[in-house]
């Protein structure tokens, strides 16, 4: 799999892309809180994918086909995302919204730009750079003052950084795979079918029919979470083909603070100064790589 990329690390961030990316940071964190208000994780690891695979089917009949070139990167990818949704999913188990997701979240960022910057050779120009920087500060800041007030079980960190490298990982891999494809619509909605088939199949080989009582009570909503991170990783990769990597998934990260209000709004979590400090470094870190 040779990485290829096609975007100049030093290009600024076009308005239009900071919008689409900023709305699927909103979804994400939308879809997230979701999966984590379902109290039976195994009715959620069921919902949620079967949303994204109803959601592909349609886009696949009226989308191009992707380049023969970025079915690789389709076939990692997918690998990829299941691994990723069961480790969520472990997260969400082990610990709080408002703890599990920044940690996960705010680990990809700065792996990216490593990774980008080796094999995409995407090194980040100053300004991108500092606002990187700001931003995973932002939410590292985040992470690590609530895990000092309240400290995570280490299996809920362990799974929460391990995300975030699978995190980084499918970013660059679909990255890469959405530039070669010449079919954006194409690309997501076959990474949505392949990458998320699996897992309700497994849940119900697993279970069986005692699924259905289990995921009947919350169908619709797990549904909808299915729809929202189509549409919020959708976006991501069409930003994806039209900026560096490491700005789209630093920018990305700011459903962190999104994720933040809603847990405390909805989960009762508490907002506070260092949610308040955090979402201003990363407001900073947002716009120094918009305006440089």
């Amino acid at each position: 799999m040779v990485f290829a990329s096609s975007v100049p690390a030093t290009a600024g961030v076009p308005v239009v892309v900071l919008i689409a990316v900023l709305v699927a940071a909103v979804l994400h964190a939308a879809w997230n809180a979701i999966a984590h208000w379902i109290p039976d994780k195994a009715a959620a690891l069921t919902l949620v994918p079967l949303g994204c695979v109803l959601c592909s089917i349609p886009m696949i009949l009226v989308a191009a086909a992707p380049d023969s070139r970025s079915w690789p990167y389709l076939a990692a990818s997918s690998v990829l995302h299941i691994l990723y949704n069961g480790l969520l999913m472990l997260s969400y188990r082990f610990g709080d919204l408002s703890q599990t997701y920044p940690l996960a979240r705010g680990t990809a960022p700065l792996v990216v730009a490593l990774v980008a910057a080796i094999a995409l050779g995407e090194t980040p120009g100053h300004g991108q750079l500092a606002g990187v920087l700001l931003i995973s500060m932002g939410l590292g800041f985040l992470v690590f003052w609530g895990r000092r007030d309240n400290p995570s079980r280490p299996a809920a960190m362990g799974a929460a950084v391990t995300t975030g490298l699978v995190i980084a990982a499918y970013t660059v891999v679909d990255g890469t795979g959405i530039r070669l494809s010449h079919s954006t619509l194409g690309y997501i909605a076959w990474l949505m079918l392949l990458g998320e088939v699996t897992m309700p199949v497994l849940v119900f080989a697993w279970i069986g029919p005692k699924l259905w009582p289990r995921v009947r009570p919350v169908w619709h909503i797990g549904l909808l979470g299915g729809v929202l991170s189509v549409a919020a990783y959708g976006l991501v990769l069409w930003a994806q083909t039209r900026g560096a990597l490491a700005s789209i998934a630093a920018m990305r990260e700011s459903s962190i603070i999104i994720a933040a209000v809603i847990g405390a709004v909805w989960f009762k979590e508490g907002f506070g100064k260092p949610r308040i400090l955090a979402t201003c470094v990363v407001a900073a870190g947002i716009a120094v790589m918009v305006l440089t």
